[in-house]
């Protein structure tokens, strides 16, 4: 799931390979991850995205696409639901600021720039926090397959 945030998640299929059903699945990676698969594949693509606006010169619509989104409109909202600017405006931001992060608290307030984002924190705790290492390769040999 990580290195390929472009494919679609089927949680049927997903379920399928390591042999468990929808629910039981979606049970232990929340128990395991601390959210659904699908937020976290939502994490993993605005992680992307940030990368790809930061290090590219690629347009929103062909980072978008990257992160497996093919709806741009979609894509922007997500992304400032997430940083809290859109997508031009977080490149133009980060640019100006000479290449340092600049993301929004929940008020709209810009953070200090010594604060990681809300979303790597939560990557950071998912990370500690993995109890399940099996599932973890289960969802890398998925990733493969696929």
């Amino acid at each position: 799931m990580r290195e390929d945030v472009r494919g679609e998640l089927s949680l049927t299929e997903f379920a399928q390979c390591v042999n468990l059903s929808v629910w039981r699945l979606c049970h232990i990676f929340k128990s395991d991850v601390g959210m659904p698969p699908i937020r976290y594949l939502r994490l993993l693509r605005m992680e992307r995205a940030k990368f790809l606006l930061e290090s590219s010169f690629l347009s929103v619509k062909e980072i978008a696409y990257q992160v497996g989104l093919n709806d741009e409109s979609h894509f922007v909202r997500d992304f400032k639901s997430t940083y809290g600017y859109s997508p031009a405006l977080y490149r133009s931001r980060f640019r100006s600021n000479g290449g340092e992060e600049h993301t929004r608290n929940g008020n709209g307030n810009g953070m200090d720039q010594g604060e990681p984002s809300k979303i790597r924190q939560q990557l950071v705790r998912i990370a500690k926090q993995s109890v399940l290492p099996s599932l973890h390769i289960l969802v890398y040999v998925f990733s493969y397959i696929n």
